[in-house]
């Protein structure tokens, strides 16, 4: 029996490596590092089990539940890397054990509603704690709400990268481990009726990240959905990075086909100029000029359940094949440039890319499983990756994420690791 398929499922976490972080791609860790310590500790014990015995208003419903998390991170460095020579400037660990707990809690009456998903992390060497998201709610009538808190701006089909988020380019369906944070807003909401919405929001910061970018920034979204189609578009105001535009819609033809596609508009900050002329040096540029990012894509659900979805990215804002080729030649030629080119690299290198998806049914109530490909048609190098579970029980999961590399130290998905590993279980409580 097939599954009709509209909205991608929001169980996905955040994908290997999001826009910002050095290692993009190959190293599976999860985790933001971010704070530490036992005054974090004792505020969200605090946070998560004094409203669980405080009196709430008439009528009001208290829910939660959590995940326990044990596990381990087991990461081959290439030694002759062109970015990370001798694993001497990035300092990759290759083992990395993790205990972590993720919690979900709200508490919700007529017309008031609380959210909160505090994250305890314990790892090798750090104590984290903090509130991936959280949101206070509050309804003066049915079509109008107005919202405060941590929110994961995500929208749109899109598996591999999502071009008409201005916050979430990377967005976090590449790997269902990955904690996707949210980013600290003012909303309000307009829902006439069950078909459209139109939010403005003020950006007021960018979560417990220890960078700011998005700080004072504006979003103005506009959504309207069909029986069988669905759309949006978006505006943003980014301080220090000017306007941005985009737009995402999907299609549902007859019960087995999507056709989805994704496009945003917009400059850059603080980008590294790689020019194709090895006699110029890098450079990194306060604000890229505007261009265009765009991605297509289908998927067609069996008979079985199962998925294929296949996307095409067209990124201006990466390296022509000239460039990128210049960029591992600096790279090479000094460790200061080294330092450069790992430490400001775009989101991504390259321009063209194609991603393939296969995933099990997502209604299996015995497990779950999921392998990608990705191909750079900039630099031909590719990317295989995985991720799988299978329940034990009705509380305990066994999972596992994987990451194989293919290609040459100057190929954009193999410039830093051979492989990535994670192993571990999980406890579902209630």
């Amino acid at each position: 029996m097939r599954t009709k398929l509209l909205l991608p499922s929001p169980v996905y976490g955040r994908g290997v490596g999001g826009e910002g972080c050095v290692l993009k791609h190959p190293l599976p860790n999860p985790l933001p590092q971010v704070g530490e310590g036992i005054g974090a500790l004792k505020f969200f014990a605090a946070l998560f089990f004094v409203p669980l015995f405080s009196p709430l208003p008439t009528h009001a419903e208290t829910n939660w539940d959590g995940t326990l998390y044990g596990y381990t991170t087991q990461t081959a460095p290439r030694m002759d890397s062109v970015l990370n020579p001798q694993n001497q400037l990035a300092h990759i660990p290759r083992s990395i054990n993790t205990a972590e707990a993720r919690f979900n809690v709200k508490w919700e009456n007529d017309a008031l509603r609380l959210t909160l998903r505090p994250i305890i992390v314990n790892q090798t060497a750090a104590n984290q704690a903090y509130l991936s998201q959280w949101q206070l709610r509050l309804r003066p009538s049915e079509s109008v709400s107005l919202a405060a808190g941590r929110e994961v701006l995500n929208w749109g089909a899109a598996q591999f990268r999502s071009p008409s988020s201005p916050f979430y380019f990377d967005n976090g369906r590449s790997n269902p481990m990955r904690e996707l944070s949210g980013v600290d807003t003012v909303k309000i909401s307009w829902t006439p009726n069950i078909a459209r919405t139109l939010s403005l929001a003020r950006i007021v910061g960018s979560g417990h990240s220890a960078q700011n970018p998005w700080r004072d920034s504006w979003l103005l979204k506009a959504d309207q959905r069909g029986d069988d189609w669905a759309g949006g578009v978006a505006w943003a105001h980014i301080a220090g990075q000017g306007q941005f535009l985009g737009a995402h819609a999907q299609y549902t033809a007859r019960d087995e086909w999507l056709f989805y596609g994704e496009a945003g508009y917009t400059a850059r900050q603080n980008t590294l100029q790689s020019p194709a002329d090895l006699a110029q040096p890098f450079t990194i540029s306060a604000q890229s000029p505007k261009r265009l990012t765009a991605l297509i894509g289908a998927a067609y659900t069996l008979e079985n359940g199962q998925s294929l979805n296949l996307e095409y990215l067209r990124d201006n804002h990466g390296y022509p094949p000239a460039q990128q080729s210049a960029y591992y030649t600096r790279a090479a030629a000094s460790p200061m440039w080294a330092g450069m080119a790992l430490g400001n690299p775009p989101p991504l290198l390259g321009r063209d890319y194609l991603h393939l998806v296969w995933q099990s049914n997502l209604l299996d109530s015995g497990g779950y499983w999921r392998a990608m490909a990705t191909h750079s048609l900039t630099d031909g190098g590719n990317e295989l990756s995985a991720y799988a579970e299978k329940s034990l029980n009705s509380h305990l999961t066994a999972f596992a994420v994987a990451a194989l590399p293919i290609g040459s130290t100057r190929q954009e998905f193999a410039n830093l690791l051979r492989s990535s590993v994670i192993i571990g279980v999980k406890v579902g409580m209630r």
